[in-house]
């Protein structure tokens, strides 16, 4: 039998015991040993869903996930999941942009469930192998560093460029890493927590700011002495965290907005962007990049595995749920095969 963890609506998690899924043709079935808590999971917990989509049926949330291959030719194989089923037919998935697909299935979201169980069915081209030094947990914070390499594309971050990363969650904290590696010179972070600040620090950024400080804007011009960043990743959801960004970029520069913001509309100082004459990107959680990150962390170029601080059994999901909503520590992550 398979283990569940539903979500009924808002702040309502029930487990339940359900059939174990039958594979079908190109499928695997993946025993799921880890799952970490994205920010998304968190507005669906605590909002009942993301801008205009709302919870349409109990749904098994979950899709930062890895687990073990049980049956069929990968028997026995620890695998990274990718969250993300593109048609690979439509004209964005042929003109690659997978991400944008037209009829892409995503774990945890609409009709499919995801990872926050004992047993899920996944194509099996959607796999990733996991390298012998990496753990479970760093298989699921694969996914995260996927979005972050996703979003450093899209910066098209120079070389020797001075960056910043407003909100350092999990994904802002794994950008400081990936623009490091990209060839950033100097990296600029905020957050209003303080041990996330204190994360910043220690995952390489060189100044690290409290929005909520009464010194912000001089502590944003100080940063490159009034030139300005050349990229700006917002990560945090908010409007003051978009106009932060516009704040720091320099004229001609980039701002990536990758945070979700609660509501589905989200505003930017027009005036000044315009008069800097900005480049916007949106960022859609990513492109085909898991060979890229599994490559950044067996490197040593981004450690993933700092960024657990708490761990939970499946059948605490409702725990696991609130102490992630609560912003304590850094990534939660439920381990359904943890007694």
């Amino acid at each position: 039998m398979n283990t569940t963890a539903r979500l009924h609506g808002i702040r309502d998690i029930r487990l339940a015991t359900e059939p174990t899924p039958v594979p079908g043709p190109g499928e695997s079935l993946v025993e799921v040993t880890a799952v970490g808590l994205c920010g998304s999971d968190l507005h669906w917990y605590a909002e009942g869903g993301i801008g205009d989509a709302r919870i349409a049926q109990p749904i098994v949330g979950g899709h930062e996930m890895a687990g073990v291959v049980r049956g069929g030719p990968l028997d026995g194989v620890r695998v990274a999941v990718d969250p993300a089923i593109p048609c690979h037919r439509c004209d964005l998935c042929r003109a690659g942009h997978p991400n944008l697909c037209r009829d892409i299935v995503f774990a945890g979201h609409g009709l499919r469930d995801g990872g926050l169980q004992r047993y899920l069915l996944w194509p099996t081209d959607r796999l990733h192998p996991l390298p012998a030094g990496l753990t479970d947990a760093d298989g699921a914070m694969l996914e995260p560093l996927g979005v972050a390499v996703h979003a450093a594309d899209l910066g098209h971050i120079p070389l020797g460029a001075d960056v910043a990363v407003l909100g350092c969650g999990p994904i802002g904290l794994l950008l400081i890493q990936v623009a490091r590696a990209a060839g950033a010179a100097r990296v600029l972070a905020t957050d209003p927590l303080p041990h996330r600040r204190d994360a910043a620090v220690a995952y390489g950024a060189d100044v690290v700011l409290d929005p909520r400080a009464g010194d912000l804007t001089a502590g944003l011009a100080a940063f490159t002495e009034g030139r300005g960043a050349d990229v700006a990743f917002e990560i945090a959801g908010t409007d003051a965290a978009i106009a932060a960004a516009v704040e720091v970029v320099r004229p001609g520069g980039r701002v990536v907005l990758g945070g979700i913001p609660s509501t589905d509309q989200s505003a930017f100082p027009a005036a000044a962007a315009r008069r800097k004459g900005l480049t916007f990107a949106m960022v859609r959680r990513m492109k085909e990049v898991y060979p890229r990150a599994i490559a950044l962390v067996t490197g040593g170029r981004a450690d993933v595995r700092a960024l657990v601080s708490h761990r939970y059994p499946l059948s605490a999901a409702a725990e696991a749920f609130a102490v992630a909503d609560a912003r304590q520590g850094l990534k939660v992550v439920i381990e359904p095969t943890r007694a």
